[in-house]
């Protein structure tokens, strides 16, 4: 039976792998997480998506209990703000299109015209963030009353990314040291042994499969099953196994980023309830707020820029607040192991991947990972067919969102120097090239985007297509033929929806205060 786990590496990755795998199988399964008080975390994985919400469920953990532990606030979606041209903004939500005789909105919204805003005539939530609204009213309630709402107290059962059926209208920020911190208390209360020591060695048996890590003081930790949480350096899966490292350079070129963690007075300020995403000359800028801060970051190629002049740029952007703050540059792996489960050894985390922070990824690259870890779970054969099924999961998730991103910077109308000119001639993914060619006369739909699980549905596709505004779109030609009429009495009902919430809902500081 395997039923004895190593985690190296702690940080987000290690103890929401640890937490998850202790709420799966109990006290039939022993864990151990083993990290250095010597290794800093990244910490800028603060910004996720809707999906998140089964892996805070799956464990049984309330909103009430862990968002204001970890200064959390609600994220409604995503603001673009430069990409289509200095000064404009869309919203990339979490809300799905309404459709109108058999079209989704977004076409009749390009046969009709109704504002200048395609964001705010198709969804509720540009109004939402456009006002700093919270989804939830002063008793809980969310907003939605049509979605499957478990609510701020819980859920009744667990679940998991493919019990998604509907798109829960928000996400999370939080600050990601306090989540791994909240995270290490939950596991340890539930068993897991927490080891802070450093790996000085790996050890293999006669096969090339791990049979132990090597500790400073505490030994060697032997396991059955070791899950690389090592973060870009891959300790485990990359350098003591070898397995190749699959780069996504060529169609990604962002490499590095600076971050800044600024203390901002929230209740003056209010707090959006989105991430922002600011174009700049070299890459673009995240601004997500917390309850107590913001974090901020630069991310950039630097093919185009240098670190000095990156954290310079980061520091104008911010303003006084940024001053006396230390910064933290950060190296990014753009790309993905060729394989994450080698012989008994699971990459999680940046050890598995990692394709740029610009749509909030990779806390939803550690949540898929760990759910198809515990979906694909081995037996005492350590089946290969199991391991290829695991990989091939990930793999797609993972190709799918490069596709996706590349599509933020191939669409982008920006194009005043060589980094946003270089972003309409660089290579891209080989299928992405004729679904580029397609959504021009089609917009995307089930049937024409990347065609695996990858977290994202084609209603994004078309918001970052319409909001991005470099890619020339058509409506559909059936709208010439048919009657609008029901179309437009559809966007006179999402302007009312959004002016009705707006004078209802409190703002989101309102409601997060009222939480603490």
């Amino acid at each position: 039976m395997v039923d004895k786990i190593v985690i190296v590496g702690g940080g987000t990755s290690g103890w929401m792998s640890a937490s998850y795998l202790k709420a799966a199988f109990g006290e039939r399964i022993s864990v151990t997480v083993v990290e250095s008080d010597r290794v800093p975390t990244i910490g800028v994985g603060e910004a996720t998506f809707s999906t998140v919400r089964h892996f805070f469920e799956y464990l049984g953990l309330k909103e009430t209990d862990w968002m204001p532990a970890c200064n959390a606030t609600y994220k409604l979606g995503i603001r673009f703000q430069n990409w289509s041209g200095v000064g404009e903004h869309f919203y990339h939500p979490f809300e799905r299109l309404r459709v109108v005789d058999g079209f989704p909105l977004t076409d009749w919204w390009l046969k009709q015209r109704p504002s200048e805003r395609f964001d705010a005539d198709n969804f509720v939530m540009a109004a939402l963030g456009d006002n700093l609204r919270s989804p939830r009213f002063l008793d809980g309630t969310l907003f939605e009353r049509g979605n499957s709402d478990l609510g701020p107290g819980g859920a009744a059962f667990r679940s998991t990314l493919t019990e998604q059926d509907t798109q829960f209208p928000y996400a999370y920020h939080f600050d990601a040291a306090l989540l791994a911190k909240y995270l290490t208390e939950y596991g340890v209360s539930r068993g897991v042994r927490h080891v802070v020591d450093d790996v000085v060695d790996v050890k293999l048996d006669d096969r090339g499969w791990i049979s132990a890590v090597a500790t400073a003081e505490h030994g060697d930790l032997e396991g059955d099953l070791f899950v690389d949480c090592t973060g870009f350096k891959g300790l485990l899966l990359n350098k003591a196994l070898e397995e190749p490292f699959v780069s996504y350079q060529d169609t990604l070129p962002n490499n590095r980023a600076v971050a800044l963690r600024v203390p901002v007075d929230t209740a003056e300020r209010g707090i959006p309830p989105y991430t922002r995403a600011t174009a700049m000359e070299a890459g673009w800028i995240w601004t997500i707020p917390l309850f107590d801060r913001i974090g901020t970051g630069y991310v950039y190629a630097d093919e185009y820029c240098s670190p000095e002049e990156a954290e310079r740029t980061l520091r104008e952007f911010v303003g006084p607040g940024a001053e006396g703050l230390e910064a933290n540059h950060i190296r990014m792996r753009i790309g993905r192991s060729r394989n994450s489960w080698t012989k008994n050894c699971v990459a999680v985390g940046l050890s598995s991947g990692f394709v740029e922070p610009l749509e909030s990824t990779g806390i939803f690259f550690i949540q898929h990972g760990i759910e198809q870890l515990v979906k694909h779970f081995p037996q005492q054969d350590w089946s290969q067919r199991l391991r290829d099924s695991y990989n091939r999961a990930v793999n797609n998730c993972m190709d799918g969102v490069r596709e996706f991103l590349v599509l933020h910077y191939r669409g982008a109308a920006r194009n005043d120097n060589r980094y946003w000119q270089d972003a309409k001639t660089r290579k891209v993914p080989d299928a992405l090239q004729g679904r580029l060619e397609q959504w021009q006369n089609k917009l995307p739909d089930a049937e024409n985007i990347f065609p695996h699980y990858h977290g994202f549905e084609a209603y994004s596709y078309v918001a970052m297509l319409m909001g991005l505004k470099g890619i020339p779109l058509r409506a559909a030609g059936a709208l010439d033929l048919m009657d609008g009429t029901a179309a437009a009495e559809e966007f006179e009902r999402v302007r009312a929806t959004a002016k009705d919430l707006l004078r209802t809902l409190p703002s989101q500081h309102e409601y997060l205060a009222q939480l603490h």
